[in-house]
């Protein structure tokens, strides 16, 4: 079995803006720090590059306060990129301020563009077999069906699956660790959507951690739960973690905060 879906020769980010403290959240647990969210994301941008990977650093938009969070605004696979149609309207200008970056890597790029579509990139789990894509607030039926249109011949398969109420994005509950091997939570595991794979669930409490990323050889996760640490570094993973405590302010993890690829040669 290919390891393509965590094996990257490519990031893009983008810097947080000063205007990120008006960003999105589900519910308010206080005004994000801009300088130690800004120490964060240089110390994930050095992780990414420890791996040998080339990591393009965007500017600030400060137009789009949560635009630091760009992995919603686009899939990244092997054949082409998809810019996608995010579900909160104030974030639709942040995925066309992504394309043109996406057209200097990518020989094709593809665009979710239906009037009724909504998607995000971070409702979307890429495995070596399969893309889940989960329903949520942010994306919606019309935008999955959308999206599995524009990457058929590209051989990729789409399933359908569900975000849990309350949940932000699919993502937010789960994180693929390797080619056979996810780390959820239990109420994500829970609706079976997982069932063939390898579960490792997140420790009682730690749920907050679910969203991780593998990234080559490293599995990069928010700081602060030792308990699921410990699971994946008995597991045999090699582990990273990141301070996360103002992105997570702002519902953000550490998939969020990049698009990871290869471009096809």
């Amino acid at each position: 079995m290919s390891d393509r879906s965590f094996r990257f020769t490519h990031a893009i980010t983008r810097r947080p803006a000063a205007s990120i403290i008006n960003g999105l959240r589900a519910v308010d647990t206080g005004t994000p720090s801009l300088a130690l969210m800004r120490q964060h994301h240089s110390d994930y941008i050095a992780a990414l590059r420890s791996t040998g990977a080339t990591v393009v650093e965007l500017d600030a938009l400060e137009t789009f306060p949560d635009s630091v969070f760009v992995e919603d605004t686009a899939l990244c696979l092997p054949e082409g990129a998809v810019v996608m149609r995010p579900g909160a309207p104030t974030r639709l200008g942040e995925a066309a301020e992504m394309a043109p970056q996406l057209t200097a890597l990518y020989a094709e790029v593809r665009r979710i563009d239906g009037a009724d579509s909504f998607i995000e990139g971070g409702d979307i789990l890429t495995t070596e077999t399969e893309v889940l894509i989960g329903r949520s607030a942010r994306t919606n039926g019309a935008g999955i069906a959308e999206l599995a249109a524009k990457i058929a011949d590209w051989g990729h398969e789409v399933r359908e699956v569900f975000t849990p109420p309350g949940v932000l994005h699919f993502k937010t509950d789960c994180s693929l660790l390797d080619a056979e091997t996810i780390l959820s939570t239990q109420r994500l595991d829970a609706s079976g959507c997982f069932k063939g794979y390898k579960v490792i669930h997140t420790a009682e409490g730690e749920e907050a951690c679910a969203n991780a990323i593998r990234f080559n050889d490293m599995v990069l996760m928010p700081a602060g739960f030792e308990r699921t640490r410990d699971k994946l570094v008995a597991a045999g993973y090699g582990v990273r973690e990141i301070g996360n405590t103002e992105c997570a302010k702002l519902d953000g993890g550490m998939s969020c905060l990049s698009l990871r690829f290869t471009p096809k040669a």
